[in-house]
């Protein structure tokens, strides 16, 4: 009896032995941001810089079995600028094909709705994260090390969810810039002088502050770097580009963006805002975090066409602005009596208070699940939209379109008051003497109006003729190059639209 008992427990013991290996994985430990760099992220005073940061991202990719670590190019200054994928373990193994169909569906060139849905439903939503683009709005690089390390190494039930439903591209806009801008604030010994306001380098070697505008031209490298993974590499469904700073008197500005919307983009764009808007300000006022407006409540629009989020429009993406206050040194927000009010744009108001970093971390770390978890519980719709906004495109490229201006709007405006003027003179007065009243509601003047929105020369192109015959050719070149424009290119359909091709006119220099 006492031998089996022994060898029960001896039997125990192997199987436990032998358990172990398949065990440890999961329960391996992930360095937290306070271990590595010695203190929380958003730590009053405290400013890692990129190199620091990218050590992290490289120790944390060892330890966690959900990151895969990516290099997407070089900086201007020749630092590695990196890109982490972070989602579930099984996602990781099929990463190839998560991204085929991300770019199956985004392109969506023989793509058809029964093709559409089954690939919607086998695949991933692509979410895309960057910050640190204006290096001198810290906050930005500074909330990746939190998001990224949290969907790392968290096990809650919406975490898990996320990363099953997900594939997180955390990017780094401009490490350039981040190491000069952290490197000057921590110079300083006394940490109450400190400050990144007196910078005298460029952070960004070419462009600094301006590297925003280069998006619509990719004239900069880590621009290059970042539409190459967003426009060819993955196609995000969803772009989050982080800014600083919040409209004085609240915290935050994010989506909805005021009125008046862009009409040169997919509809959907501006409904898939108001949705992303909603489930982030949502999620803020139950979380008791003051101070988030947007519409009118900021200055933000869709109408910057040349920015990193504003650029993804035109690729069928939900690009997400937000600006938020913070800074490593302590702040105040500042009294705005009409900002006390409460509106359709500032829910929940914010009092004036002393604000620290890891506040405004907080926030972006909320922003960053608000929008993520909106993208796991509708990642089939998501991914079925962006198709639909290709596919749009596709046909629009078939037949006669007119993108409807506000001076278009005017002229037949201008005209319709033109009529009831000529119309309630004397001489027609009652339709005496044969003349015809000209009124909105009849549908002869109707069509007649709407005939001057739709004049066949203000038609849409359908494609763009780059003569070769010009001084400059090698600038031609150059565009067709870095745009990855189809007029490099033939195809029946676009043979097809010529007669409605519109001609660039040669450069000269």
């Amino acid at each position: 009896m006492f031998r089996l008992r022994r060898a029960s427990r001896c039997t125990a013991v192997i199987f436990l032995a032998a358990a172990l290996p398949a065990i440890l994985p999961a329960q391996q430990h992930i360095t937290s941001p306070k271990e590595f760099f010695g203190h929380d992220i958003g730590a009053d005073y405290m400013l890692p810089n990129y190199t620091k940061l990218h050590e992290y991202f490289i120790k944390v990719s060892k330890e966690s079995d959900r990151v895969k670590l990516d290099t997407i190019g070089l900086t201007s200054e020749g630092r590695p600028q990196i890109m982490a994928i972070v989602t579930s373990p099984a996602n990781m193994k099929h990463l190839a094909r998560y991204k085929e169909i991300s770019r199956k569906l985004a392109l969506a060139d023989g793509v058809d709705s029964v093709e559409a849905h089954k690939l919607a439903k086998e695949g991933k939503m692509v979410f895309w994260i960057d910050g640190g683009l204006h290096a001198t709005e810290v906050l930005g690089a500074q909330q990746l090390i939190e998001i990224f390390w949290q969907l790392s190494s968290f096990t809650d039930d919406e975490t898990k969810r996320i990363l099953d439903d997900c594939i997180i591209l955390v990017v780094h806009a401009n490490p350039d810039g981040m190491e000069q801008v952290s490197d000057w604030y921590m110079k300083e010994p006394d940490k109450l002088k400190r400050t990144f306001s007196t910078i005298p380098r460029l952070y960004n070697k070419y462009a600094g502050h301006d590297d925003n505008r280069d998006s619509f031209m990719n004239a900069l490298q880590e621009t290059t770097n970042m539409s190459r993974q967003m426009f060819i590499e993955w196609h995000p469904q969803i772009m989050y580009n982080h800014h600083q700073t919040g409209p004085t008197g609240t915290i935050m500005a994010a989506p909805p963006y005021r009125d008046p919307a862009n009409y040169n983009f997919h509809p959907a764009i501006i409904t898939g805002l108001d949705l992303v808007g909603a489930a982030l300000n949502h999620r803020f006022v139950l979380e008791n975090k003051p101070g988030l407006t947007f519409r009118a409540g900021s200055n933000y629009s869709t109408w910057w066409n040349g920015g990193l989020r504003t650029t993804a429009y035109f690729h069928n993406m939900i690009g997400i602005l937000t600006e938020t206050i913070g800074s490593p040194t302590p702040m105040r927000v500042s009294l705005v009596p009409d900002r006390q009010l409460r509106s359709a744009g500032l829910p929940l108001p914010v009092a004036p208070q002393e604000w620290h970093f890891r506040q405004s971390i907080d926030y972006s770390v909320t922003s960053n699940r608000a929008l993520l978890d909106l993208a796991s519980k509708y990642r089939e719709q998501f991914l079925m939209d962006r198709w639909r906004m290709g596919t749009d495109a596709i046909l629009a490229g078939m037949h006669d379109n007119w993108t409807i201006s506000p001076k278009r709007v005017a002229a037949m405006t201008a005209q319709i008051e033109k009529d009831r003027t000529a119309t309630a003179s004397p001489e027609n007065a009652g339709g005496r003497r044969g003349g015809t009243r000209a009124t909105t509601g009849s549908s002869v003047a109707n069509d007649r109006y709407m005939a001057l929105l739709k004049k066949p020369e203000d038609r849409d192109a359908r494609a763009y003729i780059i003569p070769s015959t010009q001084p400059d050719f090698p600038t031609a070149q150059s565009l067709c190059r870095r745009s990855r424009s189809p007029v490099c290119k033939c195809s029946a359909r676009r043979r097809r639209s010529r007669q409605t091709a519109r001609r660039i006119p040669p450069t000269h220099g």
